[in-house]
């Protein structure tokens, strides 16, 4: 039977649906209009719905399940929706009461990336695997875990916020409005101010041209000038890579996943920034010359995965 997967983005809402083996069969989009307040957003998810249903030539009471991922803290048993800052600072919103009277199907809801390493577990890179962890690495940091087969939320579906774990005590302030983030060392964000520093005290680095040519500064720019052997860029990749291992190497040591997953943009470096994560890791995983580590390796899925994970939340 047929499943709709919603994620919920701060431009664009996406609707897949979902057959029962988890490939997408029709996708839709529409705005997301988030400066407008929660009840368009909403309105616009149920206007999503219809028109994935249109499309797939069902109506939205045929579904299994209409899933929705929310880039917020949230907690999934009451559908509240405690804090969503990328939807116009939501807060405290009754969001699964107010879509379930415009939705006629079973509908359940989660955070985005808990949505994401759901995906990537049923049907991406950790297939198979009952213990996973997942970073997604873009303007922020998100996370997820799977343990013993079942997606681990914390207390009232409010925790695994994995970014806003502290990795460097009286570090670098992050949007949270706290010091030292891991978001605030590993997200593309970070990279690109990590990059302008370099970049500002390096003329002669070659990210200088790069940046030129590609019109801007982004999470590439450091990457891409070290591959060709700059050496202000090397340095900008080695520190961001120890970074992120730091993070996954305390990780490792709390849930010991049989697989750790780089999700986002940054993961399209593939294996020059995984080689180099696996080569670290080892250094940071208490007792790993005992027990080992876990592989890190690239999901495969891309924003697929919180379709996908969305659509069959109530699996695990």
């Amino acid at each position: 039977m047929l499943r709709l997967g919603i994620d919920v983005g701060g431009t664009f809402i996406k609707a897949g649906v979902v057959d029962e083996s988890y490939a997408i069969v029709h996708k839709v989009s529409v705005p997301t209009e988030g400066d407008a307040g929660y009840r368009p957003v909403v309105q616009n998810i149920a206007r999503v719905a219809e028109l994935a249903a249109r499309e797939a030539g069902r109506s939205v009471k045929d579904f299994a399940l209409v899933g929705i991922g929310i880039p917020g803290l949230l907690n999934p048993r009451t559908g509240v929706v405690v804090s969503a800052p990328n939807l116009n600072g939501w807060r405290d919103v009754p969001f699964l009461d107010e879509i379930r009277n415009l939705l006629p199907a079973p509908v359940r809801v989660g955070n985005d990336a808990n949505c994401a390493v759901v995906g990537e577990t049923l049907a991406g890179a950790a297939k198979g695997n009952e213990n996973v962890v997942m970073l997604t690495l873009g303007t922020g940091v998100g996370g997820g875990i799977i343990t013993d087969g079942r997606l681990f939320t914390g207390g009232h579906g409010l925790g695994a916020e994995l970014g806003h774990m502290v990795l460097h005590m009286d570090g670098e302030t992050c949007g949270c409005g706290m010091d030292g983030c891991i978001e605030a060392y590993c997200s593309v964000t970070s990279l690109v101010k990590q990059t302008r520093r370099a970049m500002e005290a390096d003329p002669t680095s070659a990210m200088h041209g790069y940046a030129r040519e590609a019109g801007l500064v982004d999470g590439r720019t450091a990457f891409e000038c070290s591959k060709m052997g700059d050496k202000a860029a090397a340095k900008v990749v080695e520190a961001y890579c120890r970074y992120l291992a730091r993070s996954i190497g305390s990780l490792v040591t709390a849930f010991r996943p049989d697989v750790v997953l780089i999700g986002g943009g940054l993961s399209n470096q593939r294996a020059y920034l995984m080689d180099k994560l696996n080569a670290l890791l080892p250094k940071y995983v208490f007792a790993s010359d005992v027990i080992g580590v876990p592989p890190v390796i690239r999901a495969t899925l891309g924003n697929d995965a919180g379709t996908i994970g969305a659509a069959y939340l109530d699996r695990m």
